[in-house]
């Protein structure tokens, strides 16, 4: 779980992203930009990081009401053994997966995800999880997102190899699991889809 002081800036600044969209008064938009600096000074802090990749992290700014980014994994599982990718980004590994776009539902770009991270093709079965990111043991984050993890299952005969964001690509035990991207996805989130896995709840709805 993130600290609390980090919550508090992120709040302060889509306050301020929200307050300086929709404001009409010239003054109270210029507090609501001191405001967003002072957000950002705070993340930059808490961080240890240079402002301008704070900045650089907030690329909505004011441009709407500020509400949490979508994130979406699949959980491929064959044998006992789930599916995971290894990022280029860090050289660790992950749940194919990644920001929802915009004209696709969530079960839909997570299918997209998974073909463009592992070059196969799956059916989602079951939505398993929905986490609040800072409320969970990933890497601490400026922004802020909800996570959702999906069951799916392959529909085509393919090897699992590697996309253009991906190293490696491979199949893992529970017991087995190489280091993972803890920004992305933690152990909990795959523990969750063998126990989602092997039961026989009726799913949630979802497109």
């Amino acid at each position: 779980m993130e600290q609390i002081w980090l919550t508090w800036a992120k709040q302060l600044q889509a306050i301020a992203s929200t307050g300086v969209h929709f404001s009409d008064d010239p003054y109270d938009r210029e507090r609501y930009t001191e405001v967003a600096h002072i957000a950002q000074q705070m993340l930059s802090a808490l961080g240890s990081v240079p402002i301008e990749k704070i900045e650089g992290l907030v690329t909505d700014f004011a441009k709407g009401y500020a509400t949490p980014r979508i994130d979406v994994r699949g959980a491929v599982i064959q044998n006992d053994q789930i599916l995971l990718v290894q990022e280029k980004a860090d050289g660790l590994w992950s749940l194919p997966g990644g920001y929802a776009d915009v004209g696709l539902s969530a079960a839909e770009n997570v299918a997209k995800e998974i073909s463009e991270e592992a070059n196969i093709q799956v059916g989602v079965r079951s939505l398993y999880s929905v986490r609040h990111k800072a409320k969970h043991a990933y890497s601490e984050d400026a922004r802020d997102f909800y996570k959702f993890f999906f069951l799916c299952e392959q529909t085509d005969d393919a090897d699992p190899t590697p996309g253009l964001e991906t190293g490696n690509v491979g199949f893992f035990t529970l017991n087995e699991l190489p280091a993972l991207s803890q920004g992305r996805v933690v152990p909990e989130d795959i523990n969750a889809a063998f126990h989602a896995s092997r039961q026989a709840a009726p799913p949630a709805l979802f497109d």
